[in-house]
C-alpha cells in the first residue's frame, strides 16, 4: 500500500491541527505533556469538546454519530491529538462498547445507549477480569441466573479501570455452567448503582487509584440488558478485545513521548555533552525509534484491512505486543534521562499547581510514576505471552 498521505489527507491533517490549536485547553495539554494527574472532570471536558465537534467516536459510522472517517483519517487524528498533548479518550464506552453495540446490539439498544455514550450521560467500565480469570478469561466464575424478567448476578470483577468514576459496567457472566467454558458466557450491561454492587479501590505500584475490584451480590439486571444472544458472550468478547488491543498499542502516544524524550536528552548533559550524543543512550534511542516507525506502518496496514467495517484480526495482537514494549522502553529511557529527578515521587508534584514548584526537566516529577504505571501494559488486554500464542495459532498455524 502507498503510505504517503494524499493532498486530501494532508488537508485533513491541517484541519485537525487547527482545531487542536483553537480548542485544546492549554492547562490540559500541560498536564498530559508533564504526566500529571488528570481528574474525572479533565477527561469529561475533552470528551465534551470532541463530541461538540462530532469527532469523538472517530471509528463509528455516520449514522450512529461518528464522523464516518476512513482508517487513514483516524490514524492522522489520533496521532495529531497525541502530539498536541490532548487527553486520551476514555476508551470503554466509545472505543469498546460502542462497536459491540453497533455490531451485536438490538435497534433499541443502539438508539438508547449510543447517544448516551457520546453525550457523556454514561461513564462505562469493563467487567472482564476476575481474581482467577485474567488472560484465561474463559475460566470466569461470575454467574447470571434467570429469575422472571431479570438476571441475578453474583461474583467479583477486578482490575476495573476507572470503575470509581463509572455509573455503568459491561461485563461477562456465566449463564450456562454445564456448557464448555467458552460456550456458556453472556455479555450484560449493568448499573453500578444497583443494590448489591460494591466498588473497592486498588492502589497500584505507582501509588495511584486507577483500578478497582467490584463485588456483585444478587444484583438484578433486566433481560433487555443482554447484548447479543445468551451464551454468545465469548464471540462478543473476542470482537471487543481486538479493539482494546489495537488501542493499547498507543502509536500516537509513543510518538509524543519520543518527541519529549529527545527534547530532554538534548537538554541534559553527561560528561560535558548532551545525553543524546552518548553512544549507548543514542543506540537505544535509535532502536526504539526504528521499532516505532515499523509499528506505524503495521498499524496503517491493519487499519486499511478493516476499512470495510470488519474488526482487526490477529494483527491486533502484534500491535499490542510491540506497542506496549515500545511505550515501556521510551519511559525507561525517560527515567534514565532525568536521572536523580526520577527518584520516588512527591505526591504534590503530580498536580498542576505542584508542577510549578517541581525541579528538573519538565515531566521529571512524573517519570517514576509513569515508568511503574506502564509496567501493567504487558498484561492489560491479555498478557503479551497470550498474544504470542494467538499469533502462533492464527498466523503461523502452529
Amino acid at each position: 500500500m502507498d503510505l504517503r498521505f494524499t493532498p486530501e489527507e494532508v488537508a485533513f491533517r491541517d484541519e485537525v491541527r487547527a482545531f487542536l490549536r483553537a480548542n485544546l485547553p492549554p492547562e490540559l495539554a500541560t498536564k498530559v505533556r508533564q504526566g500529571l494527574r488528570l481528574t474525572r472532570d479533565d477527561m469529561a471536558r475533552w470528551h465534551a469538546i470532541l463530541h461538540a465537534r462530532g469527532w469523538l467516536a472517530s471509528h463509528w459510522p455516520h449514522e450512529w454519530g461518528g464522523p464516518g472517517w476512513g482508517p487513514v483519517q483516524r490514524f492522522i487524528f489520533e496521532n495529531e491529538c497525541a502530539l498536541a498533548g490532548a487527553p486520551r479518550i476514555v476508551p470503554f464506552g466509545v472505543n469498546m462498547l460502542g462497536p459491540v453495540l453497533i455490531r451485536y446490539g438490538t435497534e433499541a439498544q443502539k438508539r438508547h445507549w449510543l447517544p448516551r455514550i457520546l453525550d457523556g450521560s454514561d461513564w462505562w467500565c469493563q467487567g472482564y477480569s476476575e481474581p482467577g480469570a485474567g488472560s484465561d478469561l474463559a475460566s470466569l466464575q461470575t454467574t447470571a441466573a434467570r429469575e422472571g424478567d431479570h438476571y441475578i448476578v453474583n461474583g467479583q470483577k477486578t482490575w476495573t479501570t476507572l470503575g470509581h468514576y463509572a455509573n455503568r459496567m459491561f461485563c461477562l457472566v456465566r449463564t450456562d455452567r454445564q456448557a464448555k467454558p467458552q460456550e456458556g458466557i453472556s455479555f450484560l450491561l449493568l448499573d453500578l448503582d444497583s443494590p448489591g454492587v460494591e466498588v473497592r479501590p486498588i492502589l497500584t505500584l505507582d501509588g495511584e487509584h486507577e483500578v478497582n475490584e467490584v463485588f456483585l451480590s444478587n444484583v438484578r439486571v433486566p433481560l433487555d440488558r443482554l447484548v447479543g444472544a445468551e451464551n454468545q458472550g465469548w464471540t462478543i468478547a473476542k470482537y471487543l478485545l481486538t479493539y482494546e488491543r489495537t488501542n493499547i498499542a498507543g502509536v500516537g502516544l509513543s510518538l509524543a513521548a519520543l518527541q519529549r524524550l529527545k527534547v530532554i536528552a538534548r537538554a541534559v548533559h553527561k560528561g560535558g555533552r548532551p545525553l543524546i550524543e552518548d553512544p549507548l543512550f543514542a543506540a537505544r534511542l535509535a532502536r526504539v525509534e526504528i521499532d516505532l516507525d515499523n509499528l506505524q506502518t503495521t498499524q496503517l496496514r491493519v487499519l486499511a484491512a478493516v476499512a470495510g467495517g470488519g474488526a482487526p484480526g490477529p494483527e491486533s495482537s502484534l500491535l499490542k505486543i510491540l506497542g506496549t514494549q515500545i511505550r515501556q522502553e521510551i519511559q525507561s529511557l525517560m527515567r534514565r534521562a532525568v536521572g536523580v529527578y526520577a527518584l520516588p515521587w512527591i505526591d504534590e508534584a503530580l498536580t498542576l499547581e505542584g508542577a510549578d514548584q517541581a525541579v528538573g526537566p519538565p515531566g521529571a516529577a512524573s517519570a517514576a510514576t509513569q515508568y511503574f504505571n506502564l509496567r501493567k501494559l504487558s498484561i492489560f488486554g491479555g498478557s503479551n505471552e497470550i498474544q504470542k500464542n494467538i499469533i502462533a495459532k492464527a498466523v503461523l498455524g502452529l
